[in-house]
Formats: C-alpha cells, sequence, structure tokens
C-alpha cells in the first residue's frame, strides 16, 4: 500500500501516438471526448499530453490515496476498477462509488485541498495521472477542457444522490446495473455482458441495502430470465426490463 501522504506512485510519462495528422489518446481515456470529439488541435492535445503520467498496475488491496492525503492530482482510471469509501467515526464503511475505465477520480478535493475518501484497486488497475495545478491552468486557454472538467464534476454531484432516494431494492439493483452498462457502452465496451469486479458486500453497501437482499434480488432477476450469472459474469438478457426498473431511480 501507499505510504500515508504519497499520492499516486509515478512509473514515467505516458505514451501518446502521433499517426502524423493528430496525437490521440487512449479510447478508454477520459477527456478523449473533450480532446477529439471538440476539435482541440495538435499544439493543444501535446500541452495536455505532457501533463499525463502512466500509474500501475496497482493490485487489489492496494490505495490510489486515502483520506486526509494532500491533493494534488486528478487520475482517470485505464484499466480496472477503483471503489472510493469512507469510514465512520464507529469503524464502518460508507461505499461512495466505483470507477470504471475513462472515468475520473480526486475532483472531490479540490475544494479542501485534502482528498474527502480512499480510492482502492479492486482488480489490476491503470490510471493517468493529471497534476491538477497544471491542468487548471490549461484549462484556462482550452475552453473545451474547462467544460469538460465542469461537466465530469456535475455528474460525479448527480451520482452521489441517485440511491438518496426511497426507492425499491429491485429498483436500485437494476439502476446500479443499467448505470454500469452504460457507461461501459460509452467506451466502447459491451453493455449487456459485463463483470462485477466489486463484491455483493461493497454493492449492498453502495446501494444501502443488505448483502443478502443484493443476492436475492440478482437471483430472481437470474430466475425471470432478465439476467444471467455466472460468478461474476452477468449477461443481460431482457434490457427493456431492466431499463423500466431502473426508470424510477435514474429519471431520465
Amino acid at each position: 500500500m501507499n505510504t500515508p501522504g504519497v499520492v499516486f506512485p509515478r512509473t514515467g510519462p505516458a505514451v501518446m501516438a502521433d499517426d502524423g495528422d493528430a496525437l490521440t489518446f487512449c479510447s478508454t481515456c477520459a477527456f478523449s471526448q473533450a480532446c477529439m470529439s471538440e476539435g482541440m488541435d495538435k499544439a493543444a492535445l501535446m500541452d495536455l499530453h505532457v501533463l499525463v503520467e502512466h500509474v500501475g498496475p496497482l493490485h487489489p488491496g492496494e490505495h490510489v490515496f486515502r483520506e486526509g492525503d494532500p491533493f494534488g492530482a486528478i487520475a482517470a482510471v485505464r484499466a480496472g476498477t477503483v471503489k472510493t469509501y469512507q469510514v465512520d467515526r464507529n469503524g464502518h464503511e460508507q461505499v461512495l462509488g466505483f470507477h470504471l475505465p475513462g472515468e475520473v477520480i480526486g475532483l472531490n478535493a479540490i475544494h479542501d485541498d485534502r482528498y474527502p475518501c480512499n480510492a482502492v484497486a479492486l482488480d489490476t488497475v491503470m490510471l493517468c495521472r493529471f497534476s491538477f495545478p497544471k491542468i487548471a491552468l490549461l484549462a484556462q486557454r482550452l475552453p473545451n477542457l474547462q467544460q469538460h472538467l465542469f461537466r465530469l464534476m456535475s455528474r460525479d454531484i448527480g451520482v452521489a444522490s441517485l440511491f438518496a432516494r426511497d426507492n425499491t431494492a429491485d429498483e436500485r439493483m437494476a439502476a446500479f446495473l443499467i448505470g454500469l452498462s452504460r457507461r461501459l457502452a460509452a467506451r466502447g465496451f459491451s453493455p449487456r455482458r459485463f463483470q462485477l469486479t466489486m463484491s455483493r458486500t461493497d454493492i449492498a453497501n453502495y446501494l444501502r441495502l443488505a448483502p443478502e437482499t443484493v443476492s436475492r434480488v440478482l437471483r430472481r432477476f437470474e430466475q425471470e430470465g432478465v439476467l444471467h450469472i455466472k460468478l461474476r459474469d452477468v449477461e443481460v438478457l431482457d434490457m427493456e426490463r431492466l431499463e423500466a426498473l431502473a426508470l424510477a431511480v435514474l429519471r431520465e
């Protein structure tokens, strides 16, 4: 595990391909939309590229950062899943979220200059580290990048409030699965076949349900032909029904 106060161990600068016309980021990069589809020129891409450092691999149980560590960087998940959580004064863990390839961790540390939660690898994790002071300066002259940072922060706020409402266990579980499906699809992965890299206990904690309730709901979904589950592998068989259940939580 990382020693306290040491955040994002460095493994050297990232390498980005130059195809002769444009520099390109990884397809799963959290900033690919801001960089590629919004028309950054080659010089702007290079300015962002030089801020990126590849970090990892981090193995299951290793921390990216811990609550109270000084804030200096945000990170985009390149591979694997990162769980963010807090521990209350009674020693009880509260899961805040699960971060997939292409998603950013650390944005909630901007206000207090310290990370307000812990971030831990659930499987083998690779990250892209961005020095926040440098990326903030760059964003001042690249409006697309600044707007993208605002969208990322807004998304985090919206996701955090999803499961604060009084929804049924079926609705919560369906919303969780549909959320995973859509987030993976946005990065080019299958929306119907994916792994639950997090434990049933972690899912239950995040959804504010009992672990046995999560297991019971998943078992019922499988019996009713909504899902097929083998260990951690999930296949969505009836996307329409799952989306209908999720609508009460997601409120599109």
